[in-house]
């Protein structure tokens, strides 16, 4: 199974004993520490998605959030939000067409047209209510890219993704042939897909034209890691990574008392009463999920922060091409951009956070995977 990176692979091997031993990890820290120290300054790298010539930076801004499932957000505040991101070098935003009902894309759109500063929006079209599940057409389609064109003003969409939709609808294939008429007719200029698990990604590989797939990947949900990343990869597919804070867990700011509003999914979804659990706390129990970060604590390099580690730990996968973190201030999402001046992780904490994984996380992980 690959560890989190291919040069991984050469570091040594650490033993089950001695790889969750609470204390500090001097090795580590110190690497961790002095490389921080020289690379503040560094500027934020760009990755492509696909290989049609779609370059973006490697750290997105996922606006879910704009819609109200993360809690009540003022416009101003999400206008606030995309004005620090694209400032600190943030240049690909990812929405879809039923964050609130539209909202999330009105408000994007709002900002493009007040901003001289070039964005890649990505949007999603296949859960709402007019063709989820069963009632896809190519019409459907069609006026679902439209209307999101027009939330967003602009003439052609740069990226629209299949949005999580059921596997026997990827296995059809007829969506793909109507999503490569929409780029032939000019609506759109890639597409890929959403997808909920690994099967459904490697579905998705077999069809010509894919530009990416967007996949929950973290420190707690590693399984893509094995099959789906190498091959999206050697397709050249980019991998478009969502969740990757894991709702949140991952920042290490909850506990066990944390209260979430009635209309945030962390609340209405915690064990997946709406839609797939795995969209919530990456499929783990909330208080197991508080467990595991303590434990992942312990493992923290000298300086560093929980979401700087799990960030950076996804960045350090090289078939990813970009993450799209959410954020609900405009310091979150500033502290979010400032990972890609961070180094790559060493080695011997890939292996680590890869053991932790297998032992500690992956049997508590719920839903479709």
């Amino acid at each position: 199974m690959p560890r989190g990176t291919d040069s991984s692979q050469q570091t040594r091997a650490v033993s089950r004993s001695d790889t969750f031993k609470a204390g500090p990890a001097l090795e580590t820290r110190v690497l961790v520490l002095s490389t921080i120290r020289d690379r503040k300054d560094k500027q934020m790298n760009t990755r492509e998605i696909g290989k049609q010539g779609l370059h973006v930076g490697e750290v997105g801004l996922g606006c879910w959030q704009f819609g109200g499932d993360f809690g009540e957000m003022e416009e101003e505040t999400a206008q606030s939000i995309m004005k620090t991101a694209v400032e600190n070098g943030v240049n690909f935003f990812d929405t879809a067409n039923v964050y609130g009902g539209g909202k999330s894309e009105e408000y994007i759109g709002r900002f493009r047209k007040e901003s001289s500063s070039p964005v890649t929006v990505a949007t999603k079209f296949g859960r709402g209510r007019d063709v989820y599940p069963d009632k896809y057409s190519e019409d459907a389609l069609r006026q679902a890219i439209g209307a999101s064109a027009g939330r967003l003003g602009v003439q052609t969409i740069d990226l629209i993704q299949l949005h999580c939709i059921p596997i026997e609808e990827l296995q059809a294939g007829d969506i793909f042939s109507w999503l490569r008429r929409a780029k032939e007719d000019g609506t759109i200029r890639h597409f890929g897909a959403s997808v909920e698990t690994v099967e459904e990604g490697l579905i998705c590989l077999q069809q010509e034209g894919l530009s990416s797939l967007q996949v929950i990947f973290n420190i707690f949900r590693q399984k893509p890691l094995a099959e789906l990343l190498p091959q999206a990869k050697a397709q050249g597919v980019g991998i478009i990574v969502r969740l990757p804070l894991a709702s949140g867990l991952l920042t290490g700011k909850f506990s066990k008392e944390t209260i979430f509003q009635p209309t945030d999914h962390r609340n209405y979804n915690r064990d997946g009463q709406r839609f797939n659990v795995g969209e919530t706390f990456a499929g783990l129990p909330f208080e197991k999920g508080i467990e595991l970060v303590g434990k992942i604590q312990t493992l923290l390099p000298e300086g560093m922060t929980m979401t700087q580690l799990a960030l950076r730990w996804l960045l350090d996968q090289d078939a990813v091409s970009v993450i799209i973190p959410g954020a609900s201030s405009p310091e979150q999402v500033r502290q979010n951009a400032s990972i890609a001046s961070l180094p790559r992780l060493p080695d011997l904490l890939h292996e680590k956070l890869r053991d932790f994984y297998e032992q500690e996380v992956r049997e508590h992980i719920r839903g479709p995977y």
